[in-house]
């Protein structure tokens, strides 16, 4: 059991529940089987928006947008690209139209964000952002301490 504790703190663990009788024939619980417990490796991997702080809310409703005044931001268009980027500062965004694929600086995994989700990029976040065709967004800069 001490290795299983030492192996989850790592990140690193599976189980799978196999039922097995004398002659090693797997069958159903019952019967006089005997059940057993075999541990694979699996790899646990944190979400991307935590890993980077990005900070996400999906389908948002009007009232919120209303509330953040989002109406008032200024638009951003584009079409099929590949941009790389860095935020110097705090952004937020609402995606209107389209999606964007996001892969943070030296990762090979990526983010998907589409229309109707209000995105919070931090500071000094890089990543190279991939459109797949029509995109618009609004966006607003964020001052120090605004949430």
């Amino acid at each position: 059991m001490a290795s299983m504790i030492s192996t989850a703190s790592l990140g690193y663990l599976s189980f799978e529940r196999t039922n097995r009788s004398n002659n090693g024939v797997a069958v159903g619980i019952g019967n006089g089987a005997t059940s057993a417990c075999v541990v694979k490796e699996m790899r646990v991997e944190k979400p991307l928006e935590e890993l980077y702080s990005v900070r996400v809310e999906r389908e948002v409703l009007k009232e919120r947008l209303t509330e953040l005044g989002v109406s008032r931001w200024s638009v951003w268009k584009t079409g099929k690209c590949k941009l790389p980027w860095d935020w110097q500062v705090d952004q937020l965004v609402y995606i209107e139209e389209g999606e964007v694929r996001v892969v943070p600086e030296g990762s090979d995994r990526f983010m998907q964000f589409v229309a109707g989700d209000l995105v919070r990029y931090p500071k000094w976040f890089e990543a190279d952002l991939y459109f797949n065709g029509p995109y618009q967004e609004r966006y607003s800069f964020l001052a120090y301490g605004d949430d």
